[in-house]
C-alpha cells in the first residue's frame, strides 16, 4: 500500500447525492479494494497510478469550526472510501471528524464493510440522528472473497445486530447485486430483524472495471456470461425490471414495505424494516405489463 497523509480545507463537502446535502471522507482510497468500486473513478482526479486498493491518502483538515450550521441537513460519510478500512484503526480521522460534528443534529450516515465501526459505538450514540449502514450483497464468503478485501460477512452482520440493539437506527445495503449470483431475498430474510432500512441497487459496470467484472464472470461463472452479455453489453434492462417486481412482491409476502423513495417514509425505530429501491438511478421502468407481455429468458 502506497500511504501518504494530505492537506485539505474542508472535509465536509457539497454532495451530488440525491439523498445527501453534504459528504465526507476521511480517506482517499479504500484498502478493501472491492473488484467493482465505483469510486475507483477518483484515481482520474487524484493522479494516482497505483491499481484501486493499493494507495489510501490520509486526510487532515482545519477542524469544523461550528457543527450546528449543518442543522437541518444531511449528511453521508463514506460516499467514496470506507470510513473504517483498516487504517482508521491507526489515523483515527473518522472518530476525529465524529468529535468535531458532536452538538449537530444534521442527519448523519455513516456507510461501511467493516464492523472498526463498534470502536465508536458510544460516540455514535451521542448523536441524536444518525444511523449506520453496513453493505452486504452476498452471503457466501467465498463469492465476498473473491469480490473485496473487506471483513468477512458474518462480522458485518454480528456489528448490525450490535448496533440495532443499541437503539441505533440500521441500514442494510444490498449493494451491488450481481445477478443470479446475490440472493436478495436470503439476505433480506437474514437481517430482517436487525435493521431499519434494506436499501437495494443493481449492479453498475462503468469505466475500467466493467472488462475486470465481464472477465471474472466469464472465468468463474461461464454460465451467466450470456446474461451479463445481455444486459452490459446489449443493454437489456428486463432482467432488473424482472427482479424489482420479484423484490416487491416478495416484501409483501413477508408483510414488508416497499418503496422507491425514502423521503416520505414514517416509521418508528426498530418497526419491521422498509425495502428502498435504487435501481432507478438508471432510469429503468417499472414495467408490469411489459413484464406480463415480454418473453423473458431468465425469470428467476
Amino acid at each position: 500500500m502506497l500511504i501518504k497523509e494530505i492537506k485539505v480545507k474542508n472535509i465536509i463537502t457539497k454532495s451530488n447525492l440525491p439523498k445527501s446535502d453534504y459528504c465526507a471522507n476521511p480517506y482517499v482510497g479504500c484498502s478493501h479494494a472491492c473488484k467493482y468500486c465505483y469510486a475507483s473513478f477518483m484515481k482520474m482526479f487524484t493522479n494516482h497510478t497505483e491499481n484501486w486498493g493499493e494507495f489510501i491518502d490520509i486526510k487532515n483538515w482545519e477542524k469544523i469550526d461550528s457543527p450546528k450550521k449543518y442543522n437541518g441537513k444531511t449528511i453521508f460519510i463514506g460516499s467514496v472510501t470506507d470510513p473504517y478500512n483498516p487504517f482508521e484503526e491507526k489515523y483515527n480521522k473518522t472518530r476525529e471528524l465524529l468529535k468535531q460534528l458532536q452538538g449537530t443534529t444534521a442527519k448523519i450516515t455513516l456507510q461501511t464493510k467493516s464492523d472498526l465501526i463498534l470502536r465508536d459505538l458510544d460516540l455514535i450514540k451521542s448523536f441524536p440522528n444518525i444511523r449506520v449502514g453496513f453493505s452486504i450483497n452476498t452471503l457466501d464468503e467465498n463469492f465476498k472473497n473473491d469480490m473485496d478485501k473487506a471483513v468477512s460477512i458474518e462480522k458485518r452482520l454480528r456489528a448490525m445486530k450490535k448496533f440495532y440493539d443499541s437503539n441505533i437506527e440500521t441500514v442494510c445495503f444490498i449493494s451491488p447485486i450481481f445477478p443470479e449470483i446475490t440472493d436478495v431475498k436470503a439476505i433480506i430474510n437474514k437481517v430482517k430483524d436487525q435493521c431499519d432500512l434494506i436499501w437495494i441497487e443493481n449492479l453498475n459496470l462503468r469505466g475500467d472495471y466493467k472488462i475486470k467484472i465481464l472477465n471474472f464472470i466469464k472465468y468463474k461463472y461461464p454460465e451467466l456470461f450470456p446474461l451479463y452479455n445481455d444486459i452490459y453489453n446489449l443493454s437489456n434492462t428486463i432482467y432488473w425490471e424482472n427482479l424489482e417486481a420479484d423484490i416487491k412482491n416478495f416484501a409483501r409476502e413477508q408483510n414488508l414495505k416497499y418503496v422507491i423513495n425514502e423521503d416520505n417514509i414514517k416509521k418508528s425505530l426498530h418497526s419491521s424494516p422498509t425495502i428502498v429501491n435504487f435501481f432507478y438511478h438508471e432510469q429503468i421502468k417499472k414495467t408490469a405489463c411489459k413484464k406480463s407481455n415480454s418473453k423473458n429468458t431468465y425469470k428467476e
